[in-house]
């Protein structure tokens, strides 16, 4: 009798020490991609004992930790009105996915450093969802350009937002401008190019 009333708080424990495990590798590595997991227990208040059972390496922890974060950045990006204009969807998509990459830049290299390329690339597969179903639109009615491929074109949207960072991060560029130039630089890479009405002018 004494187990059933008891098993249930453990589990409970167990899901709240979790939870702050979590927490805390998000808070370390946000600070310091090199975090340990001594830092991350530390401060999530938890032995590492308790740490260990529950994430048995730190790459399973900084994927945990990753997961949250692109969950909590799905959130956001919900609601992001995507309906009318594909060239107005994709700057307010661009401008909110900055911010959120700004944010978790830390938290991206660690897991960049600690994990594939491919489970990286596999934990971002909804966010590249969301962008490469807008470029398909945007290309249908004519808005983006069809020569270049939608997989290709939210290949470089990806790029453009991972080097603004660096560039900020490098001080090449002001954090009060980056969402504005990663999202014209995205329409300018995806929208048509203007028609030539004749031959090129002499030089």
């Amino acid at each position: 009798m004494p187990r059933s009333d008891t098993t249930p708080a453990r589990r409970a424990d167990a899901r709240q020490n979790a939870e702050k495990i979590v927490q805390a590798a998000v808070a370390c590595l946000g600070r310091n991609a090199q975090a340990s997991m001594n830092d991350i227990a530390q401060e999530a208040g938890v032995g590492r004992v308790t740490l260990y059972g529950h994430f048995p390496s730190r790459e399973a922890l900084i994927e945990a930790a990753l997961v949250r974060l692109l969950a909590r950045g799905d959130e956001v990006l919900e609601t992001v009105y995507l309906g009318g204009d594909p060239r107005d969807g994709l700057r307010a998509l661009m401008e909110s996915g900055w911010l959120l990459i700004a944010q978790a830049s830390s938290v991206l290299q660690a897991a960049e450093q600690a994990l594939s390329p491919g489970r990286v690339q596999e934990l971002h597969a909804k966010p590249e969802q969301r962008v490469h179903g807008l470029i398909r639109r945007g290309q249908a009615e004519g808005v983006f350009r069809a020569d270049i491929a939608a997989d290709l074109l939210s290949s470089v949207l990806h790029h453009i937002v991972h080097g603004a960072a660096g560039d900020v991060a490098a001080g090449r560029l002001d954090p009060v401008d980056a969402p504005r130039v990663v999202a014209e630089m995205a329409v300018a890479v995806c929208v048509l190019p203007p028609a030539r009405s004749g031959p090129p002018a002499d030089r």
